[in-house]
């Protein structure tokens, strides 16, 4: 009796384990947890292109962006004592008006509902600016804004880079022309924290840093310029306007 039951437990453990290594080929052989797969189920077929999850996403943090940063910007204008600060809240407004026009028009065409409120914590933002006063009420601005600014900076580089659709890529063509044009303006503020910035950019780190290493103190090699050999004609010009100064200029969005 005692054979048998022993027989019986290897039999079984045996059983077992031969289950937990089959588990995870079963599982992961039916999962939907790859990239690719990911980015197949999150998509639907429009006349522009492939429209992704992430398309739709860049869609409603575009119009988002525009619900508290219109009314930021009105009460940067009215408000503020300094011209620095003004002028920046004026760039925020005519901006995000133009970008909420382009945003619906695509919107309305590829399906897409967008939200008609900004979120609790963007409200929250929009009721500290409305408590603030002074100093505080510029710096709480200007850092605020650039914060914000330079967290949807990268998300609409990474959309712009890797849609399929056409429709939203010009509107991450245009975004990204606002937003650096947003972030400038509240840079010349002279009140945004950077070490700040690269803190919070630090703490949500998963990578160690690379590069060159530190600087020893003493001259380096001077680099050699780059450029193409012989002659060569070119017509086009490294900056479109002053240093300093974002283009925005472009054509009334089709509605």
């Amino acid at each position: 009796m005692r054979h048998v039951n022993g027989t019986a437990l290897i039999i079984a453990a045996l059983v077992a384990t031969l289950g937990a290594i089959a588990f995870p080929v079963w599982s992961y052989a039916d999962r939907s947890g790859t990239g690719e797969a990911d980015l197949a189920a999150g998509t639907v077929p429009t006349r522009w292109g492939p429209l992704s999850a992430a398309d739709r996403d860049l869609l409603v943090k575009v119009r988002l962006a525009g619900l508290w940063e219109i009314p930021a910007g009105q009460q940067a204008v009215e408000r503020a004592p300094t011209e620095a600060v003004q002028e920046a809240g004026d760039h925020l407004i005519v901006g995000h008006t133009d970008l909420d026009k382009r945003v619906r028009s695509a919107a309305a065409q590829l399906g897409v509902e967008l939200p008609n409120q900004p979120t609790a914590q963007q409200q929250g933002w929009l009721d500290e600016l409305t408590e603030a006063s002074g100093e505080t009420y510029q710096r709480t601005f200007a850092n605020l804004l650039r914060a914000s600014h330079g967290k949807v900076f990268s998300v609409i580089a990474q959309v712009r880079d890797t849609t399929r659709n056409s429709l939203v890529r010009q509107l991450a063509t245009d975004s990204n022309q606002t937003v650096l044009d947003h972030i400038t303006m509240l840079e010349a503020t002279g009140l945004v924290d950077f070490d700040d910035i690269a803190n919070g950019a630090a703490a949500d780190a998963t990578a160690s840093p690379t590069g060159p290493p530190p600087p020893s103190g003493a001259a380096p090699p001077e680099a050699s310029p780059a450029g193409p050999e012989g002659e060569v004609s070119t017509t086009s010009r490294p900056s479109p306007g002053p240093p300093g100064r974002i283009d925005t200029g472009r054509p009334e969005p089709q509605m």
